[in-house]
């Protein structure tokens, strides 16, 4: 379309069509004052800063909500504009309270700047005071809203951005501010604690609670978010050495924006947790010592690493060795562990806790989509016409892709769940598909292929010019019967052809839970989905897709550089049963045996994250050598031999892979604390110890051998943020021979049911932890928000077990037992039991099977067959 070219301050510019008066200054770097925009919000025009003049009438306008039009010609400073916005800045004084000094927003007060701007120091008026009481319940956020300007910009980015809808404005007039529903505190109402309000303030109205520092960090730098795999841009605040302050970056591209998430926004005050590792410690041998552990130089822990674990080789064999890396640490961390353990001590046996939590997911993925799903970008979702959730929860585990979601929902996307539970992404659906506790999943889902095959209401184009194995798929949809599948998993047929109709000719993205696999029929799950996204022709192409919610920030990168059992770097298949390495669980069983003498755990607390915990400090006690290379105290440090003390995300350069395929570059922000050392800089040390030729000096001499060795990381490191690649070759589109292939249903096992365990207990992530909790839990503001991990039990489950609406209770499955308080859940359906997961120690895991689902009374990490005792 034919741009619009007007003229601002004797300055012709142009700006695409539908553009505001603003946003044409602004990206000609005409600078116009305002309160109350902000790009990724609706325009509002309440502060009535950004006014400007028409020359030709005279008539002053907000240039926020003023569309250009062809020929216009406006002025932006001229007197009486001036005189306008000191106007405005006095009035909002005059109710504004006299405490900059000590106001938290301190030199970032957008009202301050203005005003200072406009040389307005006092206002001139009669003060016009405005007590509310100042609210600082929370350990989260602190509200003073005698500084509200009613600018607007919290409730619309609560509405707009989170689409949460917690508060609004209430009363009239004077009195009007933002509040929650009847005015409860913001613990007492739908708020997330996700912090965008805090972040988007213009004032000091809303703001950040702060026990540690008080007014402006001394320097800002931008990071990428630890935590979830979304992999968000954050700009953290730094006084001294630590870090005070974390909001979304200023970055005009993010996955993020302009929000984050509560972990993101308030728990990263776990890098001052007591529990931070300073010092390299060895095994005191001493037994009459109190201390297991003393410290040593960084020379003597390396030194003895280098050499236990040679010896150990020399003596067992390699096989004999395990090598545990992290989906938390870069990627350059995790190409360097895993070269350590393939080339210099030649073992096989590389993985990572991740496996079960999603990397075996996305191997899979790949595998079957011929890598067609590496590149997802969440900001696609919001493009798609129907967004299909399969067992996903992502407002608890990857929060930022529920804002995604939910604001494609607001914008007219039909989204449909699935999900026996209702989440908060049920209760928005067009439409809950909700199966009984414990029904397949991959019955439901082979259902809907089976009608939208039969009445014609798939993407034919698509299929005969992309897919293969169609027609031995269609006949393989014989032994479907959509009415008995609906009967046997408790969903109306008619929910199933309603699901068909709304999918049918639109573009559909599909995204599923990290733990689908947690189930006997996990992979005919899988196969279903992507039968599902064959036929809707929804794979590869925009708007649509398939999405892995990964629980962890560099789940994918650690997958792409090779920390699993059977992937080289680059997702390259190790073929050979003697060259493949063995999962976390197996590894278990390995060092039971004692085939396992010695293993370097690098980022993850196996006791934590691990099922079956005693059973796993069991195995560890066994064996002859236990390095931990980590950042915080934790029960698997505890049992290591020798302890190497890392650097946090924050604190040292690398780069992160997250869930979309967006490879993101981190600079440290600052040091870490003692004598700890970046991973990549202990590993390089082992390298050297160990007479490698090749030596690490610097993350770019690592960065240029994975852009050579992993050909889709080619441009690793070019900018802060680049996305993986697909080779030619590698093009699922390219050739007549690289296609998808369907894949022909087949019998799903039986339900198999255990008298003795008649409950179905989820182990569910929750938004305030992450993962196992090993850091989240070392947070001053999650551990005072003072959640219990209470189970929850619907009104049904709680009558049969005879106890009253709350209490504790014994939670019993074949692999162990936990005591937990409970609670009453009105719609959660009978026989369900929801246990969160990363509270009393992640405890909850000793509910499950730590060989995942290898038989048919075990349902994998997530899912476990339990029965409820009260105490």
């Amino acid at each position: 379309m034919e741009s619009i070219v007007l003229n601002i301050n004797g300055q012709k510019v142009s700006c695409p069509p539908g553009a505001s008066i603003y946003e044409a200054a602004e990206k000609n770097g005409i600078r116009i004052p305002t309160l109350c925009y902000h790009p990724e919000l609706k325009p509002h025009g309440a502060c009535r800063m950004c006014l400007v003049e028409d020359e030709a009438s005279g008539r002053l306008m907000a240039s926020c909500v003023t569309p250009a039009a062809q020929g216009m010609s406006v002025l932006t400073h001229t007197p009486r504009i001036i005189n306008h916005r000191r106007n405005i800045v006095r009035l909002m004084m005059a109710e504004h309270p006299e405490s900059c000094i000590v106001c938290n927003k301190g030199n970032r007060c957008e009202l301050r700047q203005i005003a200072a701007n406009l040389g307005v120091g006092e206002y001139g008026l009669y003060p016009m005071p405005n007590p509310i009481p100042f609210e600082q319940l929370n350990p989260f956020i602190t509200r003073d809203l005698t500084k509200c300007i009613l600018c607007g910009k919290c409730i619309r980015a609560d509405h707009e951005l989170v689409v949460t809808g917690a508060i609004d404005y209430n009363h009239r007039g004077f009195k009007s501010r933002p509040a929650t529903l009847y005015e409860r505190p913001l613990e007492d109402s739908i708020c997330t604690f996700c912090g965008t309000c805090v972040s988007i303030c213009p004032t000091g109205a809303l703001g950040t609670k702060n026990t540690r520092y008080a007014g402006t960090p001394e320097i800002e730098m931008d990071s990428i978010c630890g935590f979830c795999g979304a992999g968000c841009s954050l700009t953290m605040g730094v006084a001294g050495r630590t870090i005070v302050d974390v909001n979304p970056s200023r970055r005009k591209v993010s996955v993020n924006g302009a929000t984050l998430c509560m972990r993101g926004h308030f728990a990263n005050d776990f890098l001052n947790s007591p529990d931070r590792l300073t010092l390299p410690m060895v095994r005191n041998t001493d037994p009459s010592a109190k201390e297991m552990h003393i410290t040593a130089e960084w020379d003597e822990a390396i030194s003895l690493v280098a050499s236990r674990l040679s010896d150990i080789r020399r003596t067992h064999g390699p096989q004999s060795l395990a090598f545990i890396g992290s989906s938390k640490c870069s990627n350059e961390e995790n190409y360097l562990f895993q070269k350590i353990a393939r080339e210099i001590f030649a073992t096989p046996h590389v993985m990572s806790a991740g496996w079960e939590g999603g990397q075996r997911l996305l191997a899979k993925l790949d595998d079957k989509t011929l890598g067609a799903c590496r590149v997802s970008p969440l900001a696609d979702l919001e493009k798609s016409e129907v967004i299909l959730v399969v067992n996903a929860d992502p407002e608890s585990s990857v929060p930022v892709a529920g804002y995604h979601i939910k604001r494609a929902a607001r914008n007219g996307a039909r989204l449909i769940v699935i999900d026996a539970v209702q989440t908060d992404l049920a209760r928005r659906a067009a439409l809950w598909i909700k199966p009984n506790p414990g029904a397949s999943t991959a019955a439901v889902l082979q259902a809907l292929a089976s009608l939208m095959v039969t009445d014609n209401h798939y993407h034919q184009g698509f299929v005969e010019q992309f897919c293969s194995n169609f027609k031995p798929f269609k006949a393989s949809l014989s032994i479907i019967r959509p009415d008995q599948a609906a009967a046997q998993s408790g969903v109306p047929l008619k929910s199933l052809k309603t699901a068909v109709d709304l999918i049918n000719g639109k573009k559909t993205a599909f995204v599923m839970g990290a733990n689908l696999l947690d189930s006997p029929d996990g992979e005919q799950t899988l196969d279903a989905i992507l039968n599902l996204c064959f036929l809707t022709g929804g794979i590869g192409l925009k708007s649509s897709g398939l999405y892995v919610l990964a629980p962890e920030n560099n789940l994918a990168g650690a997958l792409d550089m090779g920390t699993a059992p059977d992937l080289l770097p680059g997702l390259v298949k190790i073929s050979g049963d003697g060259k493949r390495g063995i999962d976390p669980g197996a590894f278990i069983e390995a060092a039971e045996a004692g085939k396992i003498k010695a293993v370097y755990i690098m980022g993850e607390n196996l006791l934590r994250s691990l099922p079956q915990q005693d059973r796993v400090a069991a195995a560890l006690k066994k064996l002859e050598f236990v390095v931990v290379q980590d950042i915080v105290r934790n029960r698997t440090s505890e049992l290591a031999h020798v302890i190497l003390p890392g650097a946090a995300v924050y604190e040292k350069h690398g780069s992160f892979t997250n869930m979309e395929g967006r490879i993101q570059t981190f600079a440290p922000v600052a040091p870490p604390p003692g004598k700890a050392r970046p991973d990549w800089e202990i590993l390089s040390q082992i390298i050297r110890a160990m007479g490698y030729p090749e030596q690490y000096q610097s993350i770019e001499k690592i960065r240029q051998e994975i852009r050579h060795a992993v050909p889709m990381y080619q441009r690793l490191g070019n900018h802060y943020q680049e996305w993986v690649r697909n080779t030619e070759a590698g093009s699922p589109f390219s050739g007549d021979a690289a296609r998808f292939s369907f894949f022909p249903v087949s019998a799903l096992p039986p339900s198999a049911s255990d008298p003795d365990y008649p409950l179905l207990a989820q182990i569910r992530p929750v938004r305030y932890h992450l993962g196992s909790g090993t850091r989240t839990s070392r947070s001053g503001r999650v551990q005072a928000y003072g959640k219990k991990g209470e189970i929850e039990l619907g009104p049904e489950t709680i009558r049969s077990i005879g106890v009253n609406g709350s209490g504790r209770v014994r939670v019993i499955s074949r692999f162990g037992a936990i005591e937990r308080e409970f609670k009453e859940n009105l719609k959660l359906p009978e026989g369900l039991a929801l246990i969160p997961m990363a509270l009393n120690r992640n405890d909850a895991l000793n509910l499950a099977d730590l060989m995942g689902n290898s038989d048919a009374k075990a349902l994998g990490w997530t899912v476990s067959r339990v029965r409820i005792e009260k105490i």
